[in-house]
């Protein structure tokens, strides 16, 4: 077996040899597949749920209140079982992510991401053909536990495979692609919303497309060289290795996988071990990442886009075809951000961000405050500046923390707590997706121009932990992010021990019977 390399703070910055090979590009394109699906299913829930031939079906006291001549605007849409029907997805996926942590060591994350692909097509046939509530919630419920395997898996996977330099934009493949789901969920439903009274049941049934793909994608590309060594396939894991990198210059690389996992198979209590004081800087960001994620506002946006926009005084048509456009602006947003992560930095792309969804969230909350009253429209100008304004908000949240709210956590964890860690930062973000799910219709109606100052006043908070608390870990290799990133840190570097006691205690800690 190959020598062990020790990680010291103090040692150079290991350079490991390899190319972006055109099989790691693959791999990532298939695997970002996972973000097709929780994309498209995004973007479909706010459409469908507009659609006067599925309200008539399954919610016909809201159709009645949608068209009732002097309801106010504020008000059209609130109701819980509505909500529900969004919001149980990601219930769901808070629940499986536990199990899908638990896959992703025991299986493997290639296995994990095909177990997604099918509970989310079992979801996608019970949705398609539901003929009362009951079941068109369980088919959501299903739709959750692959949204929670996939969740879980993707990002990993992403990290692993990725040679150092192009890390970030590899991983971000999977925004991308939730992105790309979002755009594809809205044309759909613009074309289906006119197709009675079956419309609905094409844009549900639709959903299973990126289910097959990933599927049937997974049995072309490997499982990751960490993974396989994690599960004592050494050679297999090396041989991986040298296949993604394009090189048989692999030691120094492979070496350090090694001692990562001969670090974590001392864990046996791996979710024991994040509550150490060595591993609270990971937790912390990473579960406060996904909290600052959806507390910008950004799926409230995308969930009930139509509705919103209906909200302003947009038609059904016209207000699908404005989900069109802030799709659009959401998929070439997430490129710019694979282009610029791992040149300018995450911590970059953070604060321009919230700088720029401040301004936006504002401006919107105070046109609506000014001129949306409870039985009014706005006027065509100003509907069309909302609308402007909301393609910037979500513009700056497209190439920051969209994607980066994926991509920190999944590369900040060290292997001995990586599935563990990142279970929290996925069970994190389900849990405050189906608050905001479940509650904002409901807030907009008691709000209403207001919950956009709410937000404005969260994206200040989370632009203070961006510039304070917030590590750089760009061109940072994965295994290194102790010496390299939390141990320099102004702040976290008190939670880690520079002699290594702290680690040596949280394994003795977690072996122990």
């Amino acid at each position: 077996m190959p020598a062990i390399v020790m990680s010291n703070s103090n040692d150079p910055p290991k350079e490991f040899e390899g190319k972006i090979t055109s099989y790691v590009i693959l791999c990532g394109i298939v695997a970002a597949t996972g973000g097709l699906m929780f994309g498209y299913d995004i973007g479909i829930s706010g459409g469908v749920t507009s659609m006067d031939d599925f309200l008539i079906e399954f919610f016909p006291s809201v159709y009645e209140k949608k068209h009732r001549a002097k309801e106010d605007n504020y008000c059209k849409f609130d109701n819980q079982d509505l909500q529900l029907f969004t919001s149980s997805l990601y219930l769901a996926a808070l629940v499986s992510s536990f199990f899908a942590s638990k896959s992703c060591t025991m299986f493997g994350r290639k296995r994990t991401m095909q177990a997604a692909s099918l509970f989310f097509l079992l979801g996608v046939i019970l949705n398609g053909a539901a003929r009362d509530l009951a079941m068109l919630i369980i088919g959501r419920i299903l739709l959750g536990v692959g949204v929670g395997f996939g969740n879980q898996a993707v990002p990993l996977f992403l990290s692993e495979i990725a040679p150092v330099k192009i890390r970030g934009a590899l991983n971000i493949l999977f925004q991308l692609d939730v992105t790309i789901g979002i755009l594809i969920a809205n044309i759909v439903n613009y074309f289906t919303t006119n197709l009675h009274p079956w419309g609905w049941r094409l844009s549900l049934g639709l959903a299973g497309v990126p289910a097959i793909i990933l599927c049937l994608g997974s049995l072309l590309i490997t499982e990751t060289p960490t993974s396989l060594i994690e599960r004592q396939r050494m050679d297999e894991g090396l041989a991986t290795l040298k296949r993604i990198r394009g090189t048989e210059n692999v030691d120094l690389e492979y070496d350090e996988i090694v001692h990562a996992c001969e670090m974590a198979r001392l864990v046996k209590r791996p979710f024991r071990n994040l509550m150490k004081r060595s591993s609270r800087p990971q937790l912390v960001i990473a579960i406060f990442m996904q909290i600052f994620q959806q507390f910008t506002g950004i799926n409230a946006i995308m969930f009930y886009a139509p509705v919103l926009f209906q909200t302003m005084g947009f038609k059904n048509d016209g207000s699908l075809l404005s989900a069109v456009i802030t799709g659009g602006v959401n998929v070439l947003s997430t490129v710019v951000s694979i282009v610029l992560v791992d040149k300018v930095g995450r911590k970059a792309l953070l604060l321009e961000a919230c700088a720029q969804m401040l301004l936006t969230q504002t401006a919107i909350g105070v046109i609506l405050q000014m001129y949306l009253k409870n039985n009014n429209n706005l006027t065509p100008s100003l509907a069309i500046t909302v609308v402007v304004l909301v393609c910037l908000y979500v513009m700056s949240f497209a190439w920051s923390w969209g994607p980066l709210g994926w991509l920190i956590p999944s590369e900040t964890f060290p292997l001995e707590t990586r599935t563990a860690g990142f279970f929290f930062a996925v069970s994190s973000n389900m849990l405050f997706t189906f608050i905001i799910a479940q509650a904002f219709l409901s807030m907009m109606c008691h709000l209403r121009a207001g919950i956009f100052f709410f937000f404005a006043a969260w994206i200040v908070v989370m632009g203070l932990f961006a510039m304070f608390l917030l590590p750089e870990t760009k061109n940072v290799p994965i295994d290194e992010m102790t010496d390299r990133v939390w141990k320099q840190h102004w702040y976290w570097k008190r939670y880690m021990d520079e002699d290594g006691n702290d680690k040596k205690n949280n394994i003795e800690n977690g072996s122990s019977r």
